[in-house]
């Protein structure tokens, strides 16, 4: 629905049947990361996406992520990613190291292979922080991924 006369605007689409999913899941703070792994397959699942079309694949932590992600995003078998994990804020300068360089190398796989991939890498001050919002941010990266992964079929298939 364009808002604007004669100016194209592409719909949100989030229908999930027929995308394949990969989901690269960090086992550090694994309650935590489980919670996001259920929240964001049972909205893959209400979007449409088949148990067949998604694939998981764990890693030690959230720096192990983003390698995973690129390997899968190059071997050409999904339409969208999805980074799940927790890191949680201790007392030294390692949470920083952790949350700012896995997150940057998430995107820097985004941006070299044109995969969509949604961050569900939490980064947290305490373990409370981190149980209340992980229902929400797996669904939601489920949603970003798909919506995502249409918006770029769409602008590929439209007309010049």
């Amino acid at each position: 629905m364009a808002r604007y006369d004669n100016i194209f605007e592409y719909e949100s689409d989030l229908a999930g049947d027929g995308l394949a999913v990969g989901i690269v899941m960090s086992r550090f703070n694994q309650d935590i990361c489980e919670g996001l792994l259920a929240a964001c397959t049972a909205e893959l699942k209400r979007l449409g996406v088949a148990d067949d079309d998604v694939e998981i694949a764990t890693v030690a932590g959230a720096l192990e992520i983003p390698l995973v992600l690129q390997t899968m995003a190059q071997s050409d078998r999904y339409d969208a990613l999805i980074a799940l994990g927790a890191v949680i804020r201790g007392d030294t300068y390692h949470f920083e190291v952790v949350a700012n360089d896995a997150c940057r190398a998430v995107m820097e796989v985004q941006l070299d292979t044109g995969i969509p991939i949604a961050n569900g890498i939490l980064t947290c001050d305490d373990d409370d922080q981190a149980l209340a919002r992980m229902q929400v941010k797996g669904a939601d990266c489920a949603r970003t991924a798909i919506e995502t992964a249409n918006l770029l079929r769409a602008i590929g298939e439209r007309p010049a």
